[in-house]
């Protein structure tokens, strides 16, 4: 059974999802719904959800910066706004889904199916992990500390606005208030690439690449990240 939690500041909003995930009361179970971004930051690491619904528009913090100030999560997102101005590519690229208030039904059926899919390939990925290496580690600093991150356990790094989320082998991200450009140097090595202007990804985690105008990546997560085609050749070059 999945386990979700809502945050939504508006108290209408949080009831209207909720009656709507009761239909897929046989898959997923709400274990708490928050109104509140301080309350939901001190509980929702017990609660150990799969999946929080994350409405953007909050008073105090909003969804990117109760992420950052979460420090790390090992749970998927769905963002749930009734704002349509975001850069909705780039937020899919670091969430599960991006739902539009009042949710359409449809979507939302389609999302809780990625993510019992992505909630199992999650628990595959943890058990095919590379190695951990010695002295590999880099530091990442966060509003909440700083973490010390074993490169091999990075699977990619993505822009999520002018965040980055550092998307890990052992199911946990980091968000961090700095642009991706400012760690491109630091994972410069024969494992990392950045194959477009909101990705840089360890080639150690592809697991399949899909022809294209540049193609595409899947990963052992079963994530899937576009290629620039200005980056294509290189890819392919050091894939195969």
């Amino acid at each position: 059974m999945l386990k979700a939690v809502i945050l939504d500041d508006e108290t209408r909003g949080s009831k209207l999802l909720s009656r709507k995930l009761e239909s897929f009361a046989s898959m997923l179970e709400i274990t708490a719904v928050f109104n509140d971004p301080m309350k939901a930051i001190l509980s929702i690491g017990d609660l150990e959800p799969d999946v929080l619904f994350l409405d953007v528009e909050m008073p105090g913090l909003n969804g990117f910066q109760f992420l950052e100030k979460l420090g790390s999560f090992n749970f998927e997102v769905i963002f749930t706004t009734a704002y349509d101005h975001y850069t909705l590519d780039a937020l899919r690229l670091s969430a599960l889904d991006y739902l539009l208030k009042p949710v359409d039904e449809d979507e939302l059926s389609n999302a809780i199916v990625r993510l019992d899919k992505k909630v199992k390939d999650k628990a595959v990925l943890k058990l095919n992990k590379p190695k951990k290496t010695l002295n590999n580690r880099m530091a990442v600093t966060t509003a909440e500390g700083v973490y010390l991150i074993d490169r091999t356990n990075i699977v990619r790094v993505e822009a999520m606005s002018n965040y980055s989320i550092f998307i890990l082998a052992d199911g946990k991200k980091i968000v961090v208030s700095k642009t991706l450009k400012e760690y491109e140097s630091m994972l410069d090595d024969e494992h990392f690439m950045r194959i477009n202007r909101s990705a840089i990804v360890n080639l150690d985690y592809v697991v399949k690449y899909r022809k294209g105008d540049g193609g595409t990546l899947e990963f052992s997560d079963g994530a899937e990240v576009e290629v620039s085609a200005m980056r294509k050749e290189e890819l392919v070059r050091r894939l195969f």
